[in-house]
């Protein structure tokens, strides 16, 4: 335990100097779809970081992802760079959500898919189809957090928590100064104004990060199972990341969930989680870094799926932690394509691409989940 406490503030440390000496604007967008491809000459207007040392393949081509909106702009600041080293290799990621993501590789249609959750067994048994002699599996790539964003009027801070979010996003709590909140917010004006919950309204990994915190640290309060499919009642819908957050912006007295970056781009409040620690606990990258030290691999053989704690106490530990996954074959990979996915894989979990994406809001995977991930990548066949 106190091995565990130690590594995980030594990494809520380097996260707390990567996120304050990076920009925040570097390489960010508003795009959700991220669907423009990126080439030796087209990298979306975004400035690559300082040249790292990228391994390029001995054959280019072309290579397509789709799914997670959450790790977008992580894609963007990784295709700038890479498509700057490695001028052969065409890039292509469409975002859509992890279910579609998941959807359009088990169809053959893409060489990866990202996932802000991990693959369910039936989707590993109908990757088999197209991963020929192998199976789908789960490569831990973007960390980040999944923040409780809300737009009310005259309120610039907000304490949530789980039984609490768990009434709101299920239309228990229907209005902002309801006795629940306010117990939660002593000293805060809130307003006697209808609460507008907004949702995903397409299958999403960033939800079933969302109704898994609620599953677990809702109190009882959330009926559903965990899922990438909304299933609470009433609010809104939105598609996609930036979709929620365009929404939010524009809609007042309303609360959502979108990834950290999302929340930055677009300058929304982040609601502070009250865990049971000390103090309520902020949406940041080192309080995200300190529960994603803990989260333990649960994946079999060359699958490296996480169990993150929801519903932890720890002081300091954001709990609605995510880590969005790239989903590949380990053995059948196209011949055409293996190449460039590795090259890019490598350069992805390399220290130069973890820390590139720090610029956007996520979280650097910790040192030894880097090494399992890039052993991994190394033995795709």
């Amino acid at each position: 335990m106190n091995l565990r406490n130690g590594r995980s503030k030594a990494l809520a440390i380097g996260a707390v100097a990567l996120v304050s000496t990076l920009s925040l604007s570097a390489c960010g967008t508003d795009d959700n779809t991220s669907n423009s491809t990126s080439g030796s000459s087209a990298s979306g207007g975004s400035t690559a970081a300082a040249p790292a040392k990228i391994a390029c393949a001995d054959k280019g081509g072309q290579l397509l992802g789709a799914g997670s909106t959450a790790q977008a702009p992580a894609i963007d600041v990784w295709k700038a760079a890479y498509s700057a080293a490695c001028s052969s290799a065409t890039l292509t990621y469409s975002g859509g959500g992890s279910g579609a993501g998941v959807t359009q590789f088990n169809q053959g249609k893409i060489a990866f898919a990202g996932s802000d959750s991990a693959l369910k067994a039936t989707e590993v048994d109908a990757s088999k189809a197209v991963c020929t002699g192998g199976q789908a599996i789960d490569l831990p790539m973007v960390g980040g957090l999944v923040s409780i964003v809300f737009n009310i009027e005259g309120v610039d801070k907000l304490v949530v928590d789980g039984p609490t979010l768990a009434k709101i996003f299920d239309s228990q709590i229907t209005k902002w100064n309801d006795p629940a909140i306010a117990a939660l917010n002593p000293g805060v004006t809130l307003p006697a104004a209808d609460i507008q919950a907004i949702h995903r309204s397409e299958d999403s990994g960033t939800t079933a990060n969302l109704t898994g915190y609620l599953a677990k640290a809702g109190g009882g309060n959330w009926k559903y199972p965990a899922a990438k499919a909304w299933a609470g009642q009433g609010g809104q819908s939105a598609n996609g990341s930036a979709g929620v957050a365009a929404l939010v912006k524009q809609t007042k007295n309303s609360i959502s969930y979108v990834e950290l970056s999302y929340a930055q781009t677009n300058k929304l409040n982040s609601a502070a989680i009250n865990t049971g620690a000390s103090k309520p606990v902020e949406a940041t990258a080192a309080n995200a870094a300190a529960t994603l030290a803990s989260a333990k691999v649960v994946g079999t053989g060359s699958d490296l799926a996480l169990d993150i704690d929801y519903a932890t106490k720890a002081e300091g530990n954001y709990p609605i932690t995510l880590v969005t996954y790239e989903i590949v074959c380990d053995k059948g990979n196209k011949a055409d394509t293996l190449p460039v996915l590795k090259s890019f894989l490598s350069y992805t979990v390399s220290d130069a691409g973890q820390q590139a994406i720090g610029a956007v809001g996520y979280v650097p995977l910790p040192a030894e989940l880097a090494t399992k991930v890039k052993t991994q990548i190394d033995a795709l066949a």
